[in-house]
């Protein structure tokens, strides 16, 4: 009787620690030229997420369609539980997203040097992250100085 409760005790863990590291999903949408989104799907995946890889051929539409603000633009754009992430946004940050329920999306703008899928051997830029908020507000959500 003992082993059977232990079995079952130890058959119960491993379910939840198999579900526990279920991958989160997140579709990217990118240019099929574009290096640095490919260098961030990478990171993505080397970080838990499963990626579904969206090649788009007018990235501006997809931008458009999701409300991502021109000003925060990047080079790719990607969804998690209806919520936009644009432009290089470290994983961590992007799994934060769930917990943020007044956010409509995360962006670093532009290519900052050293973000995820930016490491290129070039000088480090700092950067942020900024949270857009269901009424269009701007938030830091992150900080990231220049790495040494």
């Amino acid at each position: 009787m003992f082993k059977r409760k232990l079995s079952l005790t130890v058959a119960l863990m491993i379910c939840g620690v198999v579900q526990a590291a279920e991958p989160l999903t997140i579709d990217v949408h990118r240019d099929a030229n574009c290096g640095c989104c490919k260098e961030w799907v990478k990171h993505l995946e080397s970080n838990g997420f499963k990626v579904v890889d969206h090649v788009e051929s007018d990235m501006s539409a997809i931008k458009q369609n999701l409300a991502v603000p021109q000003e925060l633009a990047s080079c790719h754009t990607a969804v998690i539980g209806g919520k936009f992430v644009e432009g290089h946004v470290p994983a961590d940050e992007i799994k934060k997203l769930s917990g943020r329920s007044d956010l409509v999306g995360i962006a670093v703008p532009g290519m900052p040097a050293g973000s995820p899928g930016m490491e290129y051997g070039q000088a480090s830029q700092p950067y942020k992250v900024l949270g857009v908020t269901k009424t269009g507000a701007q938030e830091v959500l992150a900080d990231y100085p220049i790495s040494r």
